[in-house]
């Protein structure tokens, strides 16, 4: 493991409030445009930012764009190169283990900060510091420029340790950006036996979730663009799992990789988790997949749309909702219908 050189100091014995961690992987112009759009005017005590990069090929481009940032930025910049590609669970902790902050916000290196939020969400988890997981709104960047926004409940949302909390907010954390994490918690949890579900932000949601309060903060802090190309699949562990440059949001291992973790989770707990999931899956993550697989025209929806059925995601009747609408209308029409409904009352719907 290498650290390189930061030109803001931490001021001795005095922790910083939010480390933003970014795990890095071959994507500098990313990683600039990310950094750029940090805006938060907490400079010395309250944030720094902790860059992990996970032995990529253009390892050296992203180190130049560090190098360039920290001559110019007033934060404090923690810029560590993996001697091994770690993959994405191990980076994950690399990135906490490597951070000062008392809570982490994690952020993909193709996605990018929200104009003007960081202040007033970082402001809000400074009046909630006792939760140990937060979910945040978020606004997705469509290819034809438009704006769409995902708030999933009217307005804060808070929530009790237990099962309850884990099963509402697991599916909602599967985007990296802007997750928020209480840093003391998330080292308790370091289970490197999830490594290849890809998803080991999910676990720990399961995990701080059951023990310790957690809320749904309505400001929408990040903004998902990815125009970056997947790189999941190039770590030895993964790489029998996931195709690199191809999207894994419709691969049926990433539904088997969620159930390897609610399985584990019920198992050392002795939960019934898992079915609860596999519900909430039917109900709300079957369309976004089903919508892929239509692209591909009928056959090869129909097909797909078999698969997911095997592994029991049809297991509510939105499921057969959501075939019949793709099979007849079209992805591009349904969805239109989905963003019009979600534009009218504000937020995804509570199905």
């Amino acid at each position: 493991m290498k650290t390189g050189p930061n030109v803001k100091k931490t001021i001795a014995n005095n922790p910083f409030f939010i480390s933003i961690c970014i795990p890095s992987y071959n994507r500098p112009s990313g990683l600039r445009r990310l950094l750029e759009s940090i805006d938060s005017k907490r400079y010395e005590n309250d944030i720094q930012i902790v860059i992990c990069e996970d032995n990529a090929p253009k390892r050296a481009e992203v180190a130049e764009v560090v190098r360039r940032y920290e001559l110019s930025s007033p934060y404090t910049v923690k810029y560590v190169e993996n001697e091994i590609n770690l993959g994405h669970g191990a980076n994950w902790r690399q990135c906490s283990n490597q951070a000062s902050g008392e809570f982490l916000i994690y952020m993909g290196d193709d996605d990018d900060f929200i104009p003007g939020a960081l202040d007033p969400y970082i402001y809000w988890v400074k009046a909630n510091r006792n939760l140990g997981y937060i979910l945040r709104a978020y606004r997705s960047i469509l290819k034809n420029g438009a704006i769409e926004y995902h708030n999933y409940y009217p307005g804060d949302k808070y929530f009790e340790p237990g099962i309850k909390a884990y099963t509402q907010f697991f599916l909602k954390s599967m985007l990296m950006s802007g997750y928020t994490i209480k840093r003391e918690f998330a080292n308790r949890y370091q289970e490197s036996s999830l490594d290849d579900t890809l998803y080991f932000q999910m676990y720990l949601v399961a995990e701080i979730c059951l023990k310790y309060p957690s809320a749904y903060c309505h400001i929408p802090i990040s903004q998902f663009i990815g125009d970056g190309v997947s790189y999941f699949g190039t770590n030895n562990v993964e790489r029998e799992m996931f195709t690199p440059g191809v999207n894994a949001a419709g691969n049926l291992t990433t539904f088997r990789n969620m159930f390897k973790i609610t399985n584990f989770v019920d198992n050392k707990y002795g939960l019934e988790s898992t079915e609860i999931i596999r519900m909430e899956l039917s109900k709300y993550s079957s369309y976004p997949t089903m919508c892929i697989y239509r692209q591909f025209g009928i056959k090869q929806f129909i097909a797909s749309s078999r698969e997911l059925r095997k592994i029991g995601l049809d297991k509510s009747n939105y499921f057969n909702l959501y075939f019949f609408a793709l099979l007849l209308f079209g992805e591009k029409f349904c969805n239109n219908i989905v963003r019009l409904i979600k534009r009218i009352i504000g937020r995804r719907l509570q199905l």
